[in-house]
Parts: C-alpha cells; sequence; structure tokens
C-alpha cells in the first residue's frame, strides 16, 4: 500500500475529484460521496485482509489464539 506523504502537487486522481466536483452541491449530495468513498476504500481494506489471511493460512483458531497470547513488549 502507498505511504502517505505530504504533498504540494495534486495527482491525477484529485485533479479529476476537484473538476467532477466543481459544482454546487447539497449536503445530501456530500454525505452520500463520503459513503460512496468510505465503501471503496473498506473494501480495499477487506480485499488486502483477505489476501494476506489466505497468505498467512490463518483461519479463526489463528485469531483466537492471537486474542488469548501476551505479545506485550518486557519493560526494563
Amino acid at each position: 500500500m502507498a505511504s502517505l506523504q505530504p504533498s504540494t502537487k495534486l495527482n491525477a486522481v484529485q485533479m479529476h475529484l476537484l473538476k467532477m466536483f466543481s459544482r454546487p452541491m447539497s449536503d445530501q449530495d456530500l454525505t452520500e460521496i463520503k459513503v460512496l468513498l468510505s465503501d471503496y476504500y473498506a473494501k480495499k481494506v477487506d480485499e488486502e485482509s483477505d489476501k494476506i489471511w489466505e497468505e498467512k493460512n490463518m483461519n479463526q483458531q489463528t485469531i483466537e489464539d492471537l486474542l488469548s497470547s501476551h505479545l506485550h513488549t518486557p519493560y526494563k
């Protein structure tokens, strides 16, 4: 996944969105667009999680083991 770094230059996606949404919009439109974008990124996270789950051969027992383990860093 790409790192989030501050940029002074807009990328192609940002420019496209600015052009697309340069018209007046209602609060409801804004809310619906936020939901669409949130859903899009939630789907991406789910896909990446599923990929990791399969690559590491994880299952429900893996999750239960992680939940019951103590992985704290010992303090000195």
